[in-house]
């Protein structure tokens, strides 16, 4: 007798770039190899359609100007697809459209939540608001997946404690073998600094750029900090760049299709981030061998461990980042160990994947 095919549809608010491929698109890339491995049918709906990369293996149904949530309602009421998960990433959580998929099918729904909070909080307005969505719509999903157990704590906090049951943390992994690891030893004098990050306001760049501005003269002179990423702060950020008098020091590269060669070049990554939610960028950072300098937002402190593969300093606490940078440009503070194992054994690609596929036991 044969076996009806699984049939599921995963609906990601992610505009596919080819300029800018990141951990998110290695995880839809091989969580669909192994979903056609399992015979398991997967419908994928993003906002555009492309082919870059391995995307040319994804049954992609992109949106066609409308919305995702209309355009996936839309679809549903059209074809005669009957799934049995429907997996959300990079969608609003506890809003109407869950109850409306309700309406047209009996999956289950399993919601990711990627989305970092603000530093101070939401205001009591939306506070009260997401508590209402919550009574209302969390009963439509049935199960809510935090990047992080950060993340995890998030949604309960945001919609109700009530939905501990049906929460879980499933953590962002890397694709390890493509990173290429640091091999030489750590410069500890002078060392060479990265930062990989789009370039906006609640990435805290600038906070880095004052730092930089507070350290003193014979220790800025041989100082190199190279910038990746794009955004549309880039313009403030050169506009600081240029007051601080800082052209020698900061290196704006653009986005790069090859980070993943590109870390081991340097010595550690700095990540200034507001807010988080569980930064791939830290994690391949962290597999290439290079330790990491950020702040205790979101997930960071789940991986990087003060003293140990990277050092945490207070957010916004640009006085305490300009000693702390001053005293390893000295080589007075370092990290000497491999941080890659941690990777390798808790936060691959394969380990996030495994436990997305046993998901779709449920």
């Amino acid at each position: 007798m044969d076996i009806k095919p699984k049939h599921i549809a995963i609906i990601c608010n992610y505009e596919l770039l080819e300029s800018r491929v990141g951990g998110m698109d290695y995880f839809f890339w091989v969580f669909n190899k192994k979903c056609i491995e399992k015979n398991i049918k997967a419908d994928w709906f993003f906002p555009n359609t492309t082919s870059h990369g391995d995307y040319k293996e994804l049954h992609i149904i992109p949106t066609n100007d409308l919305s995702l949530e209309q355009h996936f309602i839309a679809h549903l009421q059209t074809q005669d697809a009957q799934y049995s998960h429907i997996i959300t990433h990079f969608i609003e959580l506890c809003t109407a459209f869950f109850a409306d998929i309700k309406k047209y099918q009996k999956a289950k729904i399993i919601a990711l939540d990627h989305n970092p909070r603000p530093l101070g909080g939401y205001p009591l307005k939306k506070r009260l608001k997401k508590k209402l969505k919550g009574v209302l719509y969390s009963k439509y999903i049935d199960l809510f997946i935090g990047v992080s157990n950060y993340t995890s704590q998030a949604i309960l906090h945001d919609f109700g404690s009530f939905l501990k049951t049906k929460t879980q943390t499933i953590y962002n992994g890397v694709l390890i073998d493509d990173i290429i690891a640091k091999t030489t030893e750590r410069s500890l004098t002078n060392p060479k600094f990265l930062v990989v990050s789009h370039l906006r306001e609640s990435k805290g760049i600038q906070d880095l750029i004052k730092a930089v501005s507070f350290i003193s003269e014979d220790l800025k002179k041989d100082l190199i900090i190279d910038i990746y990423g794009d955004g549309p702060y880039k313009t403030e950020l050169l506009h600081l760049v240029s007051k601080y008098h800082l052209e020698s020091v900061f290196n704006f590269k653009g986005s790069q299709s090859n980070l993943k060669s590109l870390y081991q070049h340097y010595d550690y990554l700095i990540q200034p981030t507001h807010m988080e939610c569980f930064s791939l960028s830290i994690l391949e950072s962290l597999a290439a061998n290079i330790p990491v300098i950020t702040t205790p937002v979101g997930g960071n402190t789940e991986v990087v461990n003060h003293n140990d593969n990277g050092f945490i300093f207070e957010t916004k606490n640009t006085k305490e980042l300009s000693v702390l940078l001053s005293e390893i440009i000295e080589g007075k503070r370092y990290i000497t160990g491999n941080t890659r194992p941690l990777i390798e054994n808790r936060f691959s690609i394969d380990n996030m994947v495994k436990n997305h596929l046993k998901l779709l036991e449920l």
